[in-house]
């Protein structure tokens, strides 16, 4: 696939990448702000080449966004847990909606099985979190039941 060809998805979405794609995309996770010279430099390519393959990447949805990774406990909120919910089916556009509007909550999705969603939620300590839990999350259209699981440590962070 030449640089500036651009990718096909099939039917489900997915796009096919190539090698140098998924190099492209290694670098970038390890570090979002290489700019396009150094990221040629370590991929062994044009920066042309490199600037014409981030474009592409950018354009076909496989790179949605570049963001910073915060460390939880130095930005105080050391206090982490992983909470299911059990919702009312039919609710989980309504239930989105009102997550998101509560900034403790880090991550969300819809899984299969025991729970309906697991969120990952940041506070500041337990009460905090008891707040959240009892005074946020279960006050939302939708929740029918919560189970707090207490993160020790994440090893995304140490």
């Amino acid at each position: 696939m030449s640089s500036a060809e651009a990718p096909v998805a099939d039917q489900r979405g997915r796009i096919d990448l190539d090698q140098l794609d998924r190099q492209i995309l290694r670098e970038l996770a390890q570090d979002g702000r290489l700019s396009v010279n150094a990221l040629a430099v370590r991929l062994n390519v044009s920066r042309a080449n490199a600037y014409n393959r981030l474009q592409r990447l950018k354009k076909a949805g496989v790179i949605t966004r570049f963001t910073a990774v915060v460390d939880p406990v130095r930005a105080g909120l050391s206090t982490s847990a992983y909470v299911m919910l059990t919702v009312r089916q039919p609710s989980w556009r309504d239930l989105k909606r009102h997550l998101r509007k509560i900034p403790e909550v880090q991550h969300m999705a819809l899984v299969g099985g025991e729970f309906d969603v697991i969120l990952l939620v940041r506070t500041t300590d337990n009460e905090h979190l008891r707040r959240v839990v009892l005074d946020r999350l279960q006050e939302v259209p939708g929740v029918l039941s919560t189970r707090t699981f207490l993160i020790f440590e994440d090893s995304d962070n140490h």
